[in-house]
């Protein structure tokens, strides 16, 4: 434990993060302060949310600092336990993680995980903050109605992939938009009705009209950019658009975006475009979690996570995933 492999920042990206933006120090493990667990960390998660923290710009949560340890979701267990709420052995999952193998996390910021209930990194997964949000977002924002048309983009990452899930779930009509035919097909395979790679689609207005005969109802949007403006054109009277994510905007992420405004169309359709936060439905995560691990107990949820192994991976899995180079949620194996 006298060693302990740790990235910071090393500066704030300019355009999409690279390797050189972090720094991967040798300190000494940290020590647990009152009311503090020392874990030791298994999983790691990166997720899109992530980008807008490397930046300097306001931000809804607050940013990471130049020569910060890196944070983000984690699972680990308790090594030292300085509250009564756990004890050492104990499998955690907390938001705050560092980039490290030896970590401390608040006490009263962490959940106790039950390995015999399912994976503990499914935590970080469908029955973590994107599975969270997709629940919320779907359900509570989008409101389907059953037989609508919802289409999803980022159709087969960690967010996109329970989504279609829930709608299949729900009686909804779930289209996928990926970044490749095996993608593509995958997301067929677990429910959802017809895909698109956006990748070599070509006109994508023409093909999401195409997979959606009947139109659009719900617009899950993960990524912004071209997919929203084409998604837009295909939206029904009363469509409603959930921006969940900008990941498209990863590589330029400082900069305005920029596409064309459909403000008639808006008009026309009575469109409702509303952002997505998962905090806001915080009341409501216990009844959520609840869904959510029935049904993937029942089988009725599959999760499709892509590995990567070593602390020292984290910075280039967290690329590829703003990339989205990555088949299902991204994670770090330690």
């Amino acid at each position: 434990m006298t060693s302990n492999p740790t990235w910071t920042l090393k500066r704030f990206p300019t355009g999409m993060p690279a390797p050189e933006d972090f720094s991967l120090e040798d300190r000494p493990a940290p020590v647990a302060g009152p009311g503090e667990l020392l874990v030791r960390t298994l999983w790691l998660s990166v997720d899109p949310y992530m980008r807008a923290r490397l930046s300097p710009a306001k931000n809804y949560a607050a940013g990471q600092q130049i020569g910060e340890v890196m944070q983000g979701g984690g699972v680990g267990e308790v090594v030292t336990s300085n509250s009564p709420l756990f004890r050492p052995g104990d499998i955690i999952q907390a938001d705050d993680f560092g980039w490290q193998p030896y970590t401390t996390v608040a006490a009263d910021t962490a959940m106790r995980l039950d390995p015999d209930a399912a994976p503990v990194q499914t935590s970080l997964g469908c029955l973590g903050m994107p599975g969270l949000s997709a629940y919320f977002a779907l359900l509570n924002v989008g409101r389907p109605k059953a037989g609508e048309t919802v289409l999803i983009s980022a159709a087969s990452g960690a967010l996109g992939q329970i989504a279609g899930q829930i709608a299949r779930i729900k009686g909804f009509n779930p289209v996928a938009i990926a970044g490749s035919d095996a993608k593509v097909e995958w997301c067929r395979s677990i429910g959802y009705q017809a895909g698109i790679n956006h990748r070599t689609a070509g006109d994508l207005t023409a093909a999401i009209a195409r997979a959606c005969p009947d139109g659009v109802d719900v617009f899950l949007d993960n990524t912004a950019g071209p997919l929203h403006d084409a998604a837009l054109l295909n939206l029904n009277t009363f469509g409603r658009i959930v921006v969940v994510g900008t990941v498209a905007l990863a590589d330029r992420f400082d900069q305005p975006d920029i596409g064309p405004r459909f403000l008639r169309r808006i008009l026309v359709t009575r469109a409702r475009i509303e952002g997505f936060l998962l905090n806001d439905f915080e009341a409501h995560y216990a009844e959520a979690r609840r869904d959510l691990t029935a049904w993937y107990q029942q089988g009725l949820l599959e999760a499709r996570e892509d590995v990567a192994e070593g602390i020292e991976a984290a910075p280039q899995a967290f690329i590829r995933m703003l990339k989205g180079e990555n088949f299902g949620k991204q994670l770090v194996k330690l």
